[in-house]
């Protein structure tokens, strides 16, 4: 099955590399965990005033079965983000860590979800 994509730059030029880079990213997620229903990416430049040049705000919304997983790093703190590329790479890093965890809690609740016998069977097997 192949990933619903949908990429949207704001306040920036459309770039197929950049899109490209995105959909990279993406189906290494969806490799990694083959349920994701959506994925919206939001790639956006910065405001001029920085002291630097402009800083990219990436930003990734993932719908997954019963819940919606968000990664959005504020653009002022990282001025390695005046690659596009980097701010890219760094959140869709985060929203690995985020699905990794979510799938181990998947993984702990189904651990802890092993349904124990009745006290009454407990009783009847004595």
């Amino acid at each position: 099955m192949k990933l619903p994509l949908e990429v949207t730059f704001r306040d920036t030029e459309y770039s197929p590399a950049v899109e490209e880079n995105i959909k990279e990213q993406a189906d290494k997620l969806h490799q990694f965990y083959e349920e994701i229903i959506r994925c919206h990416v939001i790639v956006e430049k910065g405001d001029k005033h920085h002291n630097h040049g402009n800083i990219y705000h990436v930003r990734i919304d993932l719908t997954i079965p019963g819940k919606e997983l968000v990664v959005s790093r504020e653009p002022e703190k990282n001025h390695a983000h005046e690659d596009v590329y980097i701010a890219i790479r760094d959140s869709f890093r985060a929203m690995r860590r985020q699905l990794e965890d979510h799938v181990r809690r998947q993984r702990d609740q189904g651990k802890h979800s092993k349904i124990l016998p009745d006290e009454d069977e407990q009783d009847k097997s004595s």
